[in-house]
């Protein structure tokens, strides 16, 4: 079980069950993750706008880690009518760095952005 992701994920869920704005949001996310989660070195969150993803917040806008990353998870964030409206992509530079219980976390965390984006 990896608590600092549960951790982390507990702020996040009460940022978005406050009902903040949608960019608070995206910024708690990237934010919590980095911070609390020892093995995660960048975040992003991209959404969908016309035929092109935009980073509409990131851990680190200067690097992404995408050449440097060891681990790469990408979670879709849907909305209620469970059509994909962005991404959330968490990189970590250490190898086999996430475990299941990550995997159902963040997946969590990522429909949760999607079910808010959907009520703004």
């Amino acid at each position: 079980m990896s608590i600092p992701t549960d951790l982390a994920s507990l702020k996040i869920m009460a940022h978005v069950y406050k009902r903040a704005s949608l960019q608070s949001i995206f910024e708690k996310t990237v934010e919590s993750l980095v911070e609390q989660v020892p093995y995660i070195d960048w975040v992003g969150i991209y959404m969908y706008e016309n035929v092109n993803y935009n980073l509409v917040a990131a851990s680190s806008l200067e690097d992404d880690l995408r050449w440097e990353s060891n681990g790469e998870l990408k979670f879709p964030i849907t909305n209620s009518n469970n059509e994909e409206i962005g991404m959330m992509i968490v990189r970590s530079l250490q190898p086999i760095a996430f475990d299941v219980t990550d995997l159902s976390t963040l997946e969590t965390i990522a429909a949760a952005i999607g079910q808010e984006s959907f009520a703004n």
